[in-house]
């Protein structure tokens, strides 16, 4: 049985009883029963108290408690967000390198898992140049220009996802009509909804780049 159960806290309280009272004591284990009951419901709420405690475990209210104690009204929970979308917003505005070409992609690789294409116009090691060994017309380098300064373009990736687990593809015998299985069924866009949104995506990239700078980002699978 799961630990802070009914059944559980009862069994921890008949098993201190004395041996004298035998093993059939049925108003006894009505009253142990209620007392057993009520000490659930408080461990039930400590559990759930410790939760709020870390913002990796932290729900509904509480962490946006957790997020006006650090941000203000600077970062709110947004209409119908939900917990493990506003966690990650809240970590990703946390603590890390800011106004930087690697905190960009870092912050990136640590909300989708994906490193991210970052490309400024004004940087030979990405655009490559004349005679230079990293650039070469159609598989290597991009286009650069000196008309673009503080900007650069950015291809962020989707988190990789697994699919729907435990329900079979299109042409898999046990999805098939009329076949004793329950290994398919009709499926739809929510049903692989990743937690990371792209507006998550966006704000992560707005949570770092340089003041005064353009950041043109596109979110790619």
């Amino acid at each position: 049985m799961a630990t802070g159960t009914q059944s559980d806290v009862f069994a921890r309280l008949k098993a201190l009883l004395p041996r004298w009272f035998g093993d059939t004591t049925p108003i006894l284990d009505a009253v142990l029963q209620g007392l057993a009951y009520a000490g659930s419901f408080v461990y039930s709420l400590w559990a759930y108290a410790k939760l709020q405690t870390r913002i990796l475990t932290a729900t509904d209210g509480w962490l946006d408690m957790i997020a006006a104690d650090f941000f203000g009204t600077a970062l709110l929970r947004q209409q119908n967000q939900s917990d493990a979308s506003f966690r990650a917003r809240i970590q990703i505005n946390l603590i890390r390198e800011r106004a930087t070409r690697n905190g960009l992609i870092k912050v990136l690789t640590d909300l989708t898992g994906r490193a991210p294409t970052v490309v400024e116009p004004q940087r030979p090691a990405d655009t490559g140049a004349y005679s230079a060994p990293n650039s070469g017309y159609g598989s290597a380098g991009a286009y650069g220009s000196v008309l673009l300064p503080y900007q650069a373009f950015v291809t962020a990736y989707r988190p990789l996802s697994s699919g729907i687990p435990m329900i079979a593809g299109y042409g898999i015998s046990t999805a098939a009509y009329s076949t004793p299985s329950q290994g398919g069924e009709y499926a739809s866009q929510s049903m692989i909804q990743s937690q990371v949104q792209d507006s998550d995506i966006y704000a992560a990239i707005d949570s770092v780049k340089p003041v005064a700078s353009t950041i043109w980002a596109r979110i790619s699978n």
